[in-house]
This record gives C-alpha cells, sequence and structure tokens, in this order.
C-alpha cells in the first residue's frame, strides 16, 4: 500500500499483484474512423515465368495487383511483437491483440503491415481471419526476417559460420510462417509452435536483415576479399559488390528459392538506412556514420524472378547529423521552403533510378515524448514533441515520401513499446532487463506509437492522503508505472502566488548546500513552479546528477555552472564534434527537459497537452512527476539513480517529500511531509488510445491510397 508517513513502513520487495490488462478497444479510434475504400482491393495475382506474382518492383516502379486496378504505392505500419510488461522476446502479444489492431489499422486506412520478424501462430492465423473476413478490404502484409545470432556486430564477420547458417535457416522459417508449413518447438527470445495460416496470398514484399553496424560491415569486407560472387538463379551481383553485399546478395538468393518452391515471387529488399547508404556524406560529423557502403544497385534480379527487387531505407528526419550541413540537400526546395531530409530521399531515389530501382522508406516517424536526443532541420526533432505536434510531422513526412516519388511509406510505430531503450537515457534505466515494467516519458524511443499505451491508473488503491502543518493542508499521493502523482492542497491561493518549491529524496541527506531561498538540506531534486507564470523548473543535486553518466558525450567544461552546487536536469543531445568540411566545432548540446510545462494531461480534454507535468487551480496543485525525475532508476524494484555507486543504483525504501510555500501571513512556510513508500510491482496494466492528432495520419494514409491507386 502506498504510504506517507513521517517514519518508513518499507515495502520494498516486488510483488505480483496485478495481471496485465490488454484493451478490447482502441479509446478515440470511432472518432477518427474513416469510411471504407471505394475500390476493391482484393489481391489480383498474375503468373509470370510459372511463378505467381502479386507484386512486382522494376523499371522505377512497386506495383501491387489488386482488383481494382494496379496501386504504386504502399502505406502501412510497423507491428512489434510485444506488448507493455514484457520484453520483444517474449512475444506476448495475443490473438486478441492481433484481432483489435487489425481492425483498426483497416479503419485508419492502413493498407500494409510490415513486422520484423517470425511473430507467434496467432498473427497469420489472425490475419488470415481477417482478410477472408473483408475480402475486399485486407490487410497485406510484409515480412522482415531478422538477423538470430548479432554476434557479427562484435566479432565483425557476417560470413561466420554461425551468423550465416542461423540467418539462412531462419529466411526458411519465416517463408514457411507465410505459408503455414512451419512447425517450431519452444526456444526462448523465438516464436513457437505450429503455423497452419496461409497468408502468401497477401504478402506484398520481404524485407531481411537490420540496420547493419558500420564497423562490422567494414570488418566483414575487410577479412572477406575473396567472397564468392552471387550467381544464382534469381539473384547476382555486379563486378563492384563488396564482400558485404555479396553476403546479402545471396540471402535474397535464398529468400527468393524458398518462395519459388512454393510457387510465387515477390519483391525483395534488404534493410538499409543513411548510415551504411551508398552516398557521400562529407559534411557527417560523426566519422562511423559515412563509414562504409551498401548498395542495393550491385545486386540484381534475373528475369528468371518477375518481383524484383528494390531498396528499403529506415530514414528519419534527425539522423543522421548531416542533414544538418549538407548544402545540396539543405537547398532543395520543397513547398515552398528548403527542405533537408526531401532533398535526402530525392538523391536516394536518383541514385537507384539509375538501375530501374524503386525505394521504399520503410521506417519514419518522430516520438511524442518529453525526452529528446536530437535536434532536426524544421523542427522535426528526435523527440519533445506534443502528440499533436508528433502527428503532424509524420503527416507531412508521410506525404512528403509520396511526393518525392518514393514507391511507399511505412511508419515507425504502430504502438507504444515499454521495453525500448534510448542512447541518451539508456544508463538512467537500471536495472535494465526491467525496463518493459514501467514507461518512462524521457526514454523517447518508447513514445513513437500512433497508439498510446497508458498505464491504467493508480497502480495501489486507494490514494493516500497526509494533513500538514503550515500552508498545506493535504497531500494526495498515488503512483502508475509511469508517474508519481501528488495533489496538494493549500489553505490559502496566496500560496499559489509565487514559487511553490517541491523537494525530493530518495537517497537520503547528502552533503551539500541547500537550494537558493530556502534551508532545505535534504532534497536530492528540486521542483521549483510558480503558479501564476506558469513556469517550472526541475534541479538535481550535482552528486546525483544522471547527465554523470554520459561525461563522454557532454564533457564537464561544457555544462552550464551549477546554482549553488544544483545542476539543471538534462539529457544529452550531442556530445562534442567537428564538421569535416568546414572545420566548424560543434559544442555539446543538451534537450531542457528540467523546465516543465504547465496544462493538462487529460486525453480527453481539448487542451490536452501529452507533455503537461502539473497544472494549478484554486488552492490546489496538481503534479505528475517521471520517475527518472523523483531519482528513481527502477521504481518497480525500489533503485534510484547514484552516479558512482556500484551499478550506479542504491536500493531506496521510498522518497522524502517536503513543500516550500509562501505563507499567508508573508514569508516562505516549509513543511515537512515525511516519506512515500510504495510496493513494487512485476506486472503492469495499461490501456490503449489513438494520440491525439492522429486524424492528420488517417488523412495521409488515405491521401496515399487514392494517389497510389
Amino acid at each position: 500500500m502506498l504510504s506517507l508517513a513521517g517514519a518508513s513502513t518499507g515495502g520494498c520487495a516486488p510483488t505480483r499483484r496485478h495481471t496485465i490488462s490488454t484493451r478490447t478497444r482502441i479509446d478515440g479510434l470511432a472518432a477518427v474512423a474513416a469510411a471504407g475504400s471505394r475500390h476493391s482491393w482484393r489481391p489480383r495475382p498474375s503468373t509470370v515465368s510459372d511463378l505467381r506474382t502479386l507484386a512486382a518492383a522494376g523499371n522505377g516502379s512497386y506495383t501491387l495487383a489488386t482488383e481494382h486496378g494496379p496501386v504504386s504505392f504502399l502505406a502501412g505500419v510497423n507491428l512489434g511483437s510485444t506488448s507493455p510488461g514484457h520484453q520483444p522476446g517474449e512475444l506476448a502479444i495475443t490473438a486478441e491483440d492481433y484481432r483489435r489492431d487489425f481492425a483498426a489499422m483497416r479503419q485508419l486506412g492502413i493498407r500494409v503491415v510490415r513486422i520484423y520478424t517470425i511473430h507467434p501462430p496467432a498473427f497469420y492465423a489472425e490475419l488470415r481471419r481477417f482478410n477472408l473476413a473483408h475480402p475486399d478490404d485486407p490487410l497485406y502484409v510484409m515480412p522482415g526476417v531478422y538477423l538470430p545470432d548479432m554476434s557479427f556486430e562484435t566479432q565483425g564477420d557476417l560470413y561466420a559460420q554461425p551468423v550465416t547458417e542461423a540467418f539462412a535457416q531462419e529466411l526458411r522459417d519465416a517463408v514457411s510462417a507465410v505459408y503455414g508449413t512451419l512447425d517450431l518447438p519452444h526456444r526462448p527470445g523465438h516464436a513457437s509452435g505450429s503455423w497452419r495460416a496461409d497468408v502468401s496470398g497477401w504478402t506484398a514484399g520481404w524485407l531481411i536483415g537490420v540496420e547493419w553496424e558500420p564497423v562490422a560491415v567494414r570488418d566483414t569486407n575487410d577479412r572477406n576479399p575473396g567472397a564468392p560472387q552471387v550467381t544464382g538463379r534469381f539473384f547476382t551481383t555486379t563486378p563492384e559488390a563488396s564482400p558485404a553485399e555479396r553476403w546479402l546478395g545471396w540471402r535474397m538468393e535464398e529468400t527468393a528459392a524458398a518462395l519459388a518452391a512454393h510457387g510465387d515471387s515477390a519483391p525483395i529488399a534488404f534493410v538499409n538506412w543513411p548510415t551504411t547508404d551508398p552516398l557521400a556524406h562529407p559534411d557527417e560529423p560523426y566519422r562511423t556514420e559515412d563509414l562504409v557502403s551498401l548498395d542495393a544497385n550491385h545486386i540484381t534480379a534475373t528475369p528468371a524472378w518477375p518481383g524484383g527487387q528494390f531498396a528499403s531505407y529506415h530514414v528519419y528526419s534527425y539522423f543522421p547529423d548531416f542533414q544538418h550541413y549538407q548544402q545540396d540537400i539543405n537547398q532543395f526546395q520543397y513547398r515552398g521552403r528548403s527542405d533537408p531530409y526531401v532533398g535526402y530521399l530525392s538523391l536516394l531515389k536518383t541514385h537507384h533510378a539509375a538501375r530501374g530501382m524503386p525505394v521504399m522508406v520503410t521506417e519514419f516517424g518522430v516520438p511524442a515524448s518529453i525526452g529528446s536526443a536530437r535536434t532536426a532541420p524544421l523542427g522535426r526533432d528526435q523527440g519533445g514533441h506534443t502528440e499533436q505536434e508528433a502527428m503532424k510531422i509524420n503527416a507531412e513526412l508521410l506525404t512528403a515520401i509520396r511526393e518525392v516519388g518514393m514507391a511507399g511509406a511505412i511508419l515507425f510505430l504502430w504502438s507504444d513499446q515499454w521495453f525500448k531503450s534510448t542512447w541518451n537515457t539508456i544508463k538512467h534505466q537500471v536495472p535494465g532487463d526491467r525496463r518493459q515494467l514501467w514507461h518512462d516519458p524521457l526514454s523517447l524511443e518508447e513514445w513513437f506509437g500512433l497508439v498510446a499505451t497508458d498505464p491504467a491508473g493508480p497502480i495501489q488503491q486507494p490514494r493516500q492522503h497526509l494533513t500538514a502543518s503550515g500552508p498545506v493542508e493535504q497531500v494526495t499521493a498515488s503512483i502508475d508505472e509511469g508517474y508519481l502523482h501528488l495533489d496538494l492542497r493549500f489553505r490559502s491561493a496566496t500560496a499559489l502566488d509565487g514559487p511553490v518549491v517541491l523537494g525530493l529524496d530518495p537517497i537520503g541527506p547528502l552533503t551539500g548546500p541547500p537550494y537558493p531561498g530556502t534551508s532545505d538540506r535534504n532534497a536530492d531534486l528540486i521542483w521549483s513552479l510558480a503558479p501564476r507564470a506558469r513556469t517550472g523548473q526541475v534541479l538535481v543535486r550535482q552528486e546525483v546528477d544522471p547527465v554523470g553518466l554520459d561525461a563522454d558525450g557532454l564533457p564537464a567544461a561544457y555544462r552550464p555552472a551549477p546554482q549553488s552546487g544544483w545542476m539543471p536536469y538534462q539529457l544529452v543531445r550531442r556530445g562534442l564534434a567537428t564538421v569535416p568540411t568546414t572545420g566548424v566545432t560543434l559544442a555539446p548540446a543538451a534537450a531542457e527537459v528540467g523546465a516543465v510545462g504547465w496544462g493538462t494531461w487529460d486525453p480527453r480534454a481539448v487542451n490536452y497537452d501529452s507533455t503537461a507535468l502539473w497544472q494549478a487551480e484554486g488552492t490546489t496543485l496538481r503534479v505528475r512527476i517521471p520517475w527518472a525525475m523523483a531519482g528513481l532508476s527502477d521504481p518497480s524494484s525500489h533503485r534510484a539513480l547514484w552516479p558512482g555507486a556500484g551499478d550506479n543504483t542504491v536500493p531506496v525504501e521510498g522518497i522524502g517529500l517536503t513543500v516550500t510555500a509562501p505563507a499567508a501571513e508573508g514569508g516562505e512556510a516549509p513543511a515537512a511531509l515525511g516519506m512515500l513508500t510504495w510496493q513494487g510491482w512485476e506486472t503492469v496494466r495499461y490501456r490503449l488510445r489513438l494520440k491525439a492528432g492522429a486524424a492528420l495520419v488517417r488523412d495521409a494514409f488515405l491521401a496515399a491510397e487514392q494517389a497510389g491507386s
């Protein structure tokens, strides 16, 4: 039970108190559901070279054959394989989840779902059931095949026998899963069971591989100069193909052979991203982001493979950094302004057009998160967006990808995923194997979804109340998997005339000065909120500042000067770097996430702000505190962040809470409110909600359907 008391009541041991609850509906969907298509999207394959071919890529275009005619642009969404509270290897997504999600995708005008790996048998069974129930309005699938053995990233050799054999088997298994002919025993981290649902008739193409680690690709090339060229029945390589490109060509040949054994052909691509693209980026400040190339132009589909091939890229508006500095893409004009993102896509399209190869953007998007990790031209940053802002950017990017002439756009991601890590918060979330048990607003990778996976309300009931002396009349506290919630009721509205200072003390007294203007020496973090001005600032003691763990990214010399031993709460955005072509030194940069926003976080409100953390009305101040901004590295197991202590964490019993506010008679009056404690948790509850602004993305999907048909 949650308690606020002068003395700790313990309760640190995690307990299995709740079952995971997925909702059978997605809140907010009905308000933006689109009408069905006026056309029949029933697949209409043809037979070419004795192979059934539903989609074909070549001569600069990608064509899906449907009953109403050829479709030249595929718009879709990426779908993960797990749910909150689980790691991806647990494959915890259920048949009920798939059934709900497929119906929702149809209502939003989504035509293609891309998966990254072999999903449980329920995915294929539910997809077949859905498509048979909606024969003129089906959902097409683009299967992906992930590398089961990622040791090549550390060993630097794709040709290592375990890597090659494991991937070749995974390719065969992925094809068998699509045809409903696969049986796999239980293996940790992998789907298992019997696949008996054939969804091959709705398969729009295949994506193999991952975002390739550049040093490992370079080392693969160096270690295998004599690797054989691809001389397969369906794919060959050009003399310019590097050893890594030849390895990929052989895997594409193996995929084609497995499909041909079932009498089918389909477009095939290997996954790529700007880090290993075939273009030169001399302005890129970070050397490894332009170290080596993988060029789909060096692999060729033979006439025996009518499905052809395409180039696939994950392209984000904020990465890599060359988008800020590369002149030819910064000068590119789109809709009356320079747009480096569209300029870069145009260069990719031009490069592959030389071989008649269409290009598809198979990942794009921005997250709706408080945390931010990179800036981008035109404000399309990696995080730091409200839901409405993120959805607007996603709709703009989808439209731009279509208008620049790409073959398709697959949005990342269908729903928020709690297990995801972010480079500038990963050291702050310890232990990492419990990350999926809480939803961190500062870790932007968790917030890319079109669908929100919100904590389903307070974990422990009832809410706790504390009557206090001084200006504070009562505090009501509750917790969920994302936030510590505090409602503070003051005796007089005078208390909200000046800054209200909340002191949070998870670790215990530290030797250091008090926050300026108070006598509080016990707090590790300070929330200073000015209700009348609607401004707020979070400060952290220098000793427990999480940025201290990221010193390699933000050297101390570039940190802002501490305020009497206190630092503004920040996240690293960029380390020290130099633009090679100009010699300009780029100072490290940080996101000022401690400048906490005022507003309402009720999704039902007209003025809903998903990034808002506090509000005041009358004599009541309401605050929701992200666990990281209360000093916790894992609230589910009561660990607080303390750089330099063992694994940089310490066990804690709770969080001490103090409040300093203006008193009615003038001056400031502190109120020591005691210790907030709670029981840990092992399972989570969540609810699903279409994010605010998603109607813009729906409109972009519908426009893509009309333009591509």
